[in-house]
């Protein structure tokens, strides 16, 4: 299919204006979008694992991943920016995370030496964020722009702290409903984040938040809190997702080492929980194929999120991705300033996982003496659970559920009967 500049922007305006007379006529639009976005993979791929090869000789910690931008994020951006499509820089990106601002700036000073002393790609332009952070949300991150086969690329750079304001803005976005970066929902809740953000820039640079400051912002968490609460798209989690996700999946990448491995990851932001984890075939032809199949099966307008992330480590996802997480632990980061990120003092101590059993089991009336066979359980009531063993061990250990042979009869302990019900 011949692509050009003219075709691909029209599609763009087609697709973000919904212009278009026929589902045949969006069928073929559709799918020369998919043809100009699948052009970005093989590059970002090339590219990544170049950045990853100088990574190794870099020395100091990292965590890297690539991703292909969802189709609902461009529309959005078409129509936010009111941007051509081919003037999209960020279709194809890349995320480096390192521990302190000033690792920032020792890594873009790395890469851009690497740079000149190579010719698979160039550094187009540079945009930092960091000092003032954007003026609409506070988004604080160094972005570089790079060509690859005439394809623009993105690589954005950003410490541990940065990361964790962004990731918990996105998590917060889903919760509340509204997509708080592009400027959406009430502006208290946008507020909030700006002034987050700038006290952890604050205490990046070692100067203490005066404690007006920490007022302030702890005024707009108590109002921010009380509109996401209020709000009829809100969705509260209260649940963590379970971790040993990662090491089923470490183990299924162990047997597909190829050095970068896609993963089409499919989230329901209805539960909190993950639907899917599925490594597919690096060719850029089947990549694209599996992604926009997922992204059919898995519509965003259902509270779906499908994404295509490369890794050659998965374990790396959840840090580069931990909004899917609940949030990496905010102690880990900060040790001086109180707990803020809006939606998450509602979180419990089990996975949601461990909960969808112990609803089962109490939908069906499985206490004490009246149990069930842990294999229909698994297959018959929790149907689609990725962390069934897992899950199940949570809730054994916490004495929840209690087994017995032969056949691992499960039952709700009688004795927990309040806690069970607290959890669910």
């Amino acid at each position: 299919m011949k692509l050009t500049k003219t075709r691909i922007d029209r599609v763009g305006i087609a697709l973000s204006k919904g212009e278009f007379r026929s589902e045949e006529e969006l069928l073929e639009l559709e799918g020369i979008f998919d043809e100009y976005r699948k052009s970005h993979l093989q590059p970002l791929s090339e590219t990544t694992i170049e950045l990853q090869h100088w990574l190794n000789l870099y020395g100091d910690s990292y965590y890297i991943a690539q991703r292909l931008k969802r189709k609902p994020q461009i529309v959005r951006k078409l129509n936010r920016l009111s941007v051509r499509l081919t003037q999209l820089q960020d279709i194809g990106g890349c995320r480096i995370i390192v521990e302190k601002n000033q690792d920032v700036d020792r890594l873009r000073k790395y890469i851009e030496e690497k740079i000149s002393n190579q010719s698979n790609f160039n550094l187009i332009r540079t945009t930092d964020y960091r000092e003032k952070g954007r003026d609409d949300t506070g988004y604080r991150s160094l972005h570089l722009i790079f060509e690859k086969n005439g394809i623009k690329l993105e690589l954005q750079i950003r410490s541990r702290i940065q990361h964790y304001w962004a990731e918990s803005i996105e998590r917060t976005s889903v919760i509340y409903g509204y997509h708080l970066k592009e400027k959406e929902g009430d502006q208290a809740v946008i507020d909030y984040f700006k002034k987050l953000s700038d006290i952890f820039y604050e205490i990046e640079a070692g100067r203490e938040p005066h404690a007006r400051e920490k007022l302030e912002l702890d005024q707009l968490r108590i109002r921010s809190e009380g509109i996401i609460e209020s709000s009829d798209k809100n969705k509260i989690f209260d649940s963590y997702i379970n971790e040993d996700i990662i090491k089923t999946l470490a183990q299924k990448e162990a047997r597909n080492k190829h050095g970068l491995n896609n993963w089409i990851i499919v989230f329901d932001w209805n539960t909190g929980a993950f639907v899917s984890w599925d490594i597919i075939n690096r060719d850029p032809d089947d990549a694209i194929s599996a992604y926009v199949e997922y992204e059919k099966m898995f519509p965003a307008s259902e509270g779906y999120e499908v994404v295509m992330i490369g890794s050659s480590d998965v374990a790396t996802v959840r840090q580069t991705h931990s909004h899917y997480f609940g949030i990496e632990s905010y102690d880990s980061i900060l040790e001086n300033l109180d707990q803020s990120i809006i939606g998450f003092s509602k979180r419990i101590d089990i996975d949601i996982g461990a909960r969808q059993i112990l609803i089962a089991l109490h939908r069906k009336r499985h206490w004490g003496n009246n149990r069930v066979p842990a294999n229909i359980l698994k297959n018959h009531h929790c149907g689609n659970m990725m962390t069934f063993e897992s899950s199940l061990r949570v809730l054994q250990e916490k004495e929840l559920v209690t087994s017995k042979s032969p056949n691992d009869q499960l039952s709700l302990n009688i004795k927990k009967k309040a806690e069970i019900e607290q959890y669910i």
